[in-house]
């Protein structure tokens, strides 16, 4: 594996402005012999359950043997424990599974956030329009959950234009978070390219201050060979890092080397620009638009560090963040919404239950067949099983109510729609009995 990762990454979920596949990105590092890779979209987190997954898969073969290491080095050192074993052989395992450990392709959560430049909730200067990026990392599973709530009051109480955070929330949210100072649109490269370097230092120590050792600057250089392109960004950008570099030997705040990555391949080059024309209504004909500098692409350890051979350390300082980030599992079981039970009621299971025989008896009458029971009695053992009982009986709870108020409701639809505890309950109004539909569909929803 290399000793350089992209920290500063945009796929196709930063909407009309990155156009990479998840998957795309992820075979284009593992080609590239990268450990690892980020992802950073502007402003939200919606591709991290496809990137987690994908890269998920492309583990799966190096998690099957950490699997079976671990079971092997658990039963070795019961073995020893009992007065036996071979302590050699145990310590083989152990250097096995370190090995296998690092052979994992590490998916590093992320999302490069809008700050407000006052607080996230003023509407109405003209100054509230713009806002400055900062890249955010989660660091472990706590990293996560925190970025998720930066980002979702970003939507829910900090939307102007763009989902918006501001340095309140970052001081509560800040555990578990790598931090960096993003592109020239940063607030630390706009107070450099604003010619006010004791703000920039100033605003160094208040990220630092936010986020400890897990504050990193970042140096971005993209030449493009365009005059009016370069003046406008690689020269901002040569006068950006050099400061950055010194303030960092004055602040020890380490920098790292990024590519603000918005397509795979530098063939791909021309095919974002046309989604820019898109993102902006402007041609492709037209001269005064926005334009990138056909450099944003997922570049090799090699290219990165031609890039910065004066500050080679910001290359292998990208290592440090890879090492720092745990790996972890975002699963979960799914949360089922909680449904008030009436008195004389303690479990749902045992609500929904009785609701279904009442509900049995007026559909079949009072004398339940066998086959009527045995089929209900599955059924809401699959259904207790996987977690259902208060989903079905809050979908009873409306349509209900919907029939005593005269709303129309029809006869049924959906993966449940076989289900004869859904008859019971008038949920659906097709005996699946009669018509000897399958219930079998919702096992697999």
């Amino acid at each position: 594996m290399g000793q350089f990762v992209h920290l500063h990454v945009h796929s196709h979920y930063s909407i009309l402005d990155g156009a990479s596949s998840i998957d795309k990105l992820i075979s284009r590092a593992l080609e590239l012999g990268m450990p690892g890779i980020a992802l950073t979209d502007h402003g939200n987190m919606f591709g991290v359950k496809e990137f987690l997954s994908k890269v998920s898969k492309v583990n799966g073969k190096v998690n099957d043997e950490i699997k079976q290491l671990k079971c092997d080095i658990e039963n070795a050192e019961g073995e020893i424990e009992r007065g036996g074993g071979n302590p050699a052989g145990l310590e083989e395992l152990r250097l096995k599974l370190k090995e296998a450990q690092a052979k994992l392709f590490k998916p590093i959560v992320g999302c490069e956030t809008y700050i407000a430049k006052k607080s996230r909730f003023d509407r109405t200067d003209k100054e509230d329009r713009h806002n400055y990026h900062l890249i955010l990392l989660a660091k472990n599973k706590e990293g996560y959950h925190n970025l998720m709530k930066l980002v979702s009051y970003g939507y829910t109480e900090g939307f102007y234009y763009k989902p918006r955070i501001d340095k309140e929330l970052l001081r509560k949210y800040s555990k578990g978070i790598i931090a960096s100072s993003a592109c020239l649109g940063g607030e630390i490269p706009q107070a450099i390219l604003n010619g006010n370097i004791d703000e920039a230092e100033r605003l160094i120590y208040e990220y630092k201050e936010i986020f400890g050792d897990d504050f990193y600057l970042e140096l971005m250089l993209h030449k493009s060979g365009e005059p009016r392109i370069d003046y406008e960004v690689y020269e901002n950008q040569l006068k950006v890092n050099e400061v950055l570099i010194e303030l960092s030997k004055k602040t020890g705040v380490k920098c790292i080397a990024t590519n603000d990555v918005h397509f795979v391949l530098a063939d791909d080059a021309s095919a974002h620009d046309i989604l820019i024309c898109l993102n902006t209504g402007k041609k492709l004909s037209e001269t005064n638009r926005m334009r990138y500098t056909f450099q944003e692409y997922l570049k090799s350890e090699e290219e990165m560090l031609e890039l910065f051979p004066n500050c080679p350390e910001a290359i292998s300082n990208t290592m440090e963040i890879y090492h720092k980030v745990e790996v972890y599992d975002i699963s979960s079981k799914p949360i089922m919404p909680y449904f008030p039970l009436p008195g004389g009621f303690t479990d749902d299971n045992d609500y929904l239950r009785h609701l279904t025989y009442e509900g049995a008896k007026q559909r079949w009458g009072e004398n339940l067949s066998d086959t009527i029971v045995e089929r209900l009695e599955f059924e809401l053992g699959v259904i207790a099983r996987m977690g259902y009982p208060s989903y079905f009986l809050i979908v009873w709870d409306f349509i209900k109510a919907a029939r005593d108020m005269g709303v129309s409701v029809g006869p049924g639809r959906g993966s449940a729609a076989g289900s004869a505890v859904a008859y019971c309950l008038r949920i659906t109004d097709i005996d699946p009995i009669k018509y000897d539909l399958l219930f079998e569909r919702f096992l697999n929803p």
